[in-house]
């Protein structure tokens, strides 16, 4: 009896291997989940005239929230500065657009228009904007640093003067974090471009999200000389897509103004790098350097 069923008990034994090799091999991958998924880049351009303002908003897409900010200032070379870097939302509403409002630094007769540019996403968990407002007077410098709530990182940075009209500019939109720390907080640093007597202040925007996968701060630093134009690309690590971005610029002290803040991408791709660029605002003897941060996720 034993010796008719072992040959059968030995082709089931088999036969329940090959089944449990075939559904291994079958078996699909998990992929990984994108830190934020559905993110695209909107733009939106003003007018182009040689009026002394110009104002644009950049809105997300129907059911897509505002991750991160950016701008150009075309045809102004130095002569116009970015007065309105604006985030809507508040601390318990998720931005969905961006306004940026541009004034000419000293009588410019030629055409210009300035873009804005809105980094979007499917919705991102606890998406919140925070502000900071400096002190208001006639100081020369004026600093506002914003931390995000506890718990949340920064995806994206913004900043409002009022007060200055043109009289002022942002030397620094510098997130904090590193190559392997995601940044939690910005800072915003002020100057004013000439003697200026009227009294002014600056408010900080950190647009900030529940803990994302992969979030770093890269960075990119141009050449350190006195020539009149500075850029610098900053790209994400690769794997990785940008929700926001950051500049600085060094040694010029009010005497340089960041042109162009402009992440890559369309309202089909997601944007991975950010390009900033910066004139003279007057003829400046003195070295001076421009640092692109890049803030970027898991893509």
């Amino acid at each position: 009896m034993s010796q008719h069923t072992r040959p059968w008990r030995h082709a089931t034994v088999a036969l329940a291997l090959c089944g449990t090799a075939a559904v291994v091999v079958v078996a699909p991958a998990t992929p990984a989940s994108a830190a934020v998924p559905g993110l695209v880049r909107i733009s939106a351009v003003s007018a182009t005239n040689s009026n002394d303002f110009r104002t644009v908003t950049a809105t997300c897409p129907a059911g897509k929230v505002l991750t991160g900010t950016g701008y150009q200032i075309d045809g102004a070379r130095g002569e116009a500065v970015v007065d309105d870097l604006r985030p809507n939302g508040g601390p318990a509403t998720a931005p969905t657009a961006v306004t940026v409002g541009a004034y000419e630094a000293d009588a410019f007769a030629g055409n210009w228009n300035v873009t804005a540019y809105a980094i979007c996403a499917n919705p991102v968990p606890g998406l919140v904007r925070a502000s900071v407002t400096s002190a208001n007077n006639s100081n020369d410098f004026r600093s506002a640093i914003v931390s995000c709530p506890a718990g949340k990182v920064l995806t994206g940075t913004g900043y409002e003067l009022n007060g200055a009209t043109g009289e002022a500019v942002v030397d620094d939109l510098r997130p904090n974090g590193g190559p392997g720390t995601a940044p939690t907080a910005v800072v915003v640093d002020a100057y004013e471009a000439d003697a200026f007597a009227g009294s002014w202040r600056v408010t900080g925007y950190a647009i900030c999200a529940n803990r994302l996968p992969g979030l770093v701060r890269a960075s990119v630093a141009s050449a350190t000389n006195s020539s009149d134009f500075r850029s610098a690309v900053a790209p994400c690590p690769a794997g990785k897509v940008l929700t926001g971005a950051g500049y600085a610029v060094n040694g010029a002290t009010g005497e340089a103004v960041v042109d162009d803040f402009r992440p890559n991408g369309s309202n089909v791709t997601a944007p991975t790098s950010v390009t900033s660029g910066a004139y003279e605002e007057d003829p400046f003897a003195g070295n001076w350097n421009l640092t692109s941060y890049a803030i970027c996720a898991t893509a």
